[in-house]
C-alpha cells in the first residue's frame, strides 16, 4: 500500500509554460492517470495550445477563481468550487482572461496519462 500527503507548494514548477504548473501525479507515484497543479494569472493559457486528445478523458476542478474554457461551439466559464469534463477528442483551450482580477488555480486529473495531444486550430 502506498500513501502519500503532497503539498502542491512544495513541488518543482515546470519550466517554459504559459501558467505555474506543478505535476501531482509524479510525486504521488501514479502510473495510470495524470494529475497537475496549476495557477493561472490573468492573460495565462493553462495547456500549451487549444488542443484535444485521443484518447484521455480529462477533469478540472477549480480550487479558486473562474477558468474560462474556449471550445469551438462556446467558452464555458467555471466557477470556484466547480468540475469540468473534456471527453477523448474535444477541443478545448482552458485559460483566465487578461479582464480578470484575480489568478485561478484548479487539479486538472486525465486518464489515462497518454501523450495523445493535438493542436487544434479553430475556422476563422
Amino acid at each position: 500500500m502506498g500513501y502519500h500527503v503532497i503539498d502542491p507548494a512544495e513541488l518543482a514548477t515546470v519550466p517554459d509554460r504559459p501558467c505555474e504548473l506543478r505535476r501531482v501525479s509524479e510525486a504521488a507515484g501514479f502510473e495510470r492517470m495524470a494529475a497537475n497543479w496549476f495557477r493561472a494569472a490573468p492573460g495565462e493559457d493553462v495547456p500549451l495550445a487549444y488542443h484535444y486528445h485521443d484518447d484521455q478523458e480529462e477533469l478540472f476542478y477549480v480550487i479558486e477563481g473562474t477558468l474560462h474554457v474556449e471550445t469551438p461551439d462556446e467558452t464555458f466559464e467555471v466557477p470556484e468550487g466547480s468540475l469540468f469534463a473534456v471527453e477523448p477528442d474535444s477541443p478545448q483551450r482552458a485559460h483566465n482572461p487578461a479582464d480578470a482580477d484575480d489568478p485561478v488555480t484548479l487539479l486538472a486529473v486525465g486518464a489515462p496519462p497518454v501523450d495523445d495531444v493535438h493542436p487544434y486550430e479553430p475556422e476563422e
